[in-house]
Parts: structure tokens; C-alpha cells; sequence
């Protein structure tokens, strides 16, 4: 295993976890090459490789080594549409890009899941957060962390309303539930990507935050 990722793959860095996770990547000097497929072209950098066009007609492009995978990919009802337009982003493209990140030579898988993920669960955003992670239980990969971060405090491509209105009484909640800033869960993220312990993690958002200072 590789003590310190040098070649990495992430999925979602025009989000704003993803975006915050790149620039940080990009800093570290042990980071070789960024793989980051994308939507819509990244801003340039020597070590960066931006593949550009829908994600599912890239992953069959890419190219390893690959030692760590992140995944930031993610919607909400709102952006997807329905409720199938939202488990095909959240669950059908998280597998696949976890699928492809595992033959690409990936032992390390981190995916930034949510607070309350469980399939089992009677809310329908909840749910499919939880059969995800249960899918990517069942991928067999070396080492994953699952991070169930709170909400995201951070600048938006987006208005949303709701996290608007609750951003300012969720930084104050205790425990897990405190919301927690998307910096935080950048340096979070990488913290955790230089673990060597194998097997699974799961990592709620108090301790992501611990994490993230």
C-alpha cells in the first residue's frame, strides 16, 4: 500500500466539496497527477488531467495508476428532478465510478456520503444515501471511508432557501449534527486518505470536523 497517495482520481470537482478537495490535492507536494473527470473544463494546472464530458462515457477512458479515489458526486431532489433522476446520480454513478476507480488499481475509496445514511430509513434522500454505501460495502475494495458530513457550509452555485435558513442555528447543534464547513471536510478528506488501516470506516460529522481544524 501506498503510504502517501500520488496518483489520485476524484469524481465531482466542480461541486463544492469537490472543488475545495482539488485545490487542496493540487497543493500537496506529494500529489503526482489529479484524474478528475468533469462536466464542464477545470481551471488548468500542471497536475491536473481534466477529461471533460458526461461521466459515464469517460470512466471507460481513464487511465491509472490510480492509489486513491475520492468521490464528491452528488445531487438533491431539487437539481435532479425526480426521484429517479436522483438515485441515478447518487447511487447508479457512485457505483460506477467506484466500479472504475477499482480497476484502475484504487485500494482506497472515500466518498462523501451524509448525516442519517441508512437504507432502511423512510426518507427517500436518506435511503438512497444508505443502499449506496451498502453497494460499495459489497465492491470488496481494500481500504473505504464513508464521511456522513452535516450540512456544508460554503459558497453555492445554487440558492438554496432551506440549508439558507438553517445554516445559522446548525452551527451551533451538537455532536454530529453541527454543520460543518466545506474546508473543514477538505482537510478532513485527505487526513483520512493517509490512513493505513484497511477495512472500513465509517466517519460522522463531529468527527470529521475534529479532523477538518
Amino acid at each position: 500500500m501506498y503510504l502517501t497517495p500520488q496518483h489520485i482520481l476524484l469524481a465531482g470537482a466542480s461541486g463544492m466539496t469537490g472543488e475545495h478537495l482539488l485545490d487542496r490535492l493540487l497543493n500537496e507536494p506529494t500529489v503526482e497527477r489529479v484524474l478528475a473527470p468533469s462536466r464542464k473544463p477545470l481551471a488548468e494546472h500542471p497536475n491536473l488531467v481534466n477529461p471533460v464530458g458526461e461521466m459515464l462515457d469517460l470512466l471507460p477512458q481513464l487511465d491509472g495508476p490510480i492509489h486513491t479515489a475520492f468521490c464528491c458526486l452528488g445531487s438533491t431532489m431539487k437539481q435532479a428532478g425526480s426521484q429517479d433522476a436522483f438515485r441515478a446520480v447518487d447511487h447508479d454513478l457512485v457505483l460506477a465510478f467506484a466500479q472504475r476507480a477499482l480497476e484502475l488499481g484504487a485500494r482506497h475509496l472515500l466518498v462523501v456520503s451524509a448525516i442519517g445514511a441508512n437504507p432502511d430509513s423512510s426518507v427517500f434522500y436518506n435511503r438512497v444515501k444508505g443502499e449506496t454505501e451498502e453497494a460499495l460495502k459489497a465492491q470488496g475494495w481494500p481500504q473505504l471511508t464513508l464521511a456522513r458530513p452535516s450540512l456544508l457550509l460554503g459558497p453555492r452555485n445554487e440558492y438554496r432557501l432551506g440549508e439558507s435558513l438553517a445554516a445559522p442555528f446548525m452551527r451551533w447543534l451538537p455532536g454530529k449534527h453541527r454543520a460543518i464547513d466545506v474546508t473543514a471536510l477538505a482537510r478532513a478528506l485527505w487526513r483520512l486518505a493517509l490512513e493505513e488501516d484497511e477495512g472500513l470506516r465509517v466517519v460522522e460529522s463531529d468527527e470529521l470536523h475534529r479532523l477538518g481544524r
